[in-house]
């Protein structure tokens, strides 16, 4: 979704079908459920009324399916409050329904009436999230062109070991001997001979 990662990917694979992902788009989620809910946790603590949400973070985040059964007791306790938190769970849950289309046409009608949804619930970081996938519409229902076979799954996980080895690299003096570094851990590149055996 980043716009400077768009222009270089258009720049240098104008052909390319730009897909956005499932992954993605429930970050962006997560992030929304996660800072509501900081917030009003906060705000609980501060007008003295019970703190309900204390260490529900991860029961907002966690798919229903893959909840223990205490955390689906505990969930099931948590919906009974009408709080800011549970709203924006709810609407997270609710555009889980977006995957389960076949049709771009169909996906982006619940798209559009997502969005509109998300924009009057007065809850700041779900309309941000609104917005942008509202902008990025046309690159959301390009996964549905592609059948939902493309991820980015692979980049994600090559830019995670990117940033691993230049963590790691952080005594080297020069740009060509960062750059082999990087090509020897993530291209699998052969070893060069040696003059002498080991072994």
């Amino acid at each position: 979704m980043w716009q400077a990662y768009l222009k270089v990917i258009a720049k240098k694979a104008p052909q390319a079908i730009h897909v956005l992902d499932r992954f993605h788009v429930v970050q962006k989620l997560g992030k929304a459920i996660d800072k509501v809910r900081a917030a009003e946790v906060k705000q609980l603590k501060a007008d003295s009324y019970e703190e309900v949400l204390k260490g529900g973070r991860w029961l907002l985040l966690k798919r229903p399916v893959n909840l223990s059964d205490k955390q689906a007791i505990k969930l099931s306790q948590l919906l009974q409050y009408n709080l800011k938190s549970i709203r924006n769970y709810l609407m997270k849950e609710d555009f889980q329904q977006f995957w389960t289309y076949q049709y771009p046409a169909r996906a982006g009608k619940l798209l559009d009436a997502w969005c509109t949804r998300a924009m009057r619930s007065k809850i700041e970081p779900m309309k941000a999230v609104a917005r942008t996938l509202h902008s990025k519409r046309e690159l959301l229902l390009n996964w549905f062109r592609a059948e939902g076979k493309l991820s980015s799954g692979v980049v994600e996980g090559f830019n995670n070991k990117v940033k691993l080895v230049t963590r790691k690299s952080y005594g080297l003096r020069t740009q060509n001997a960062y750059e082999t570094t990087l090509y020897h851990n993530l291209g699998a590149l052969p070893e060069p001979e040696f003059t002498h055996k080991f072994f």
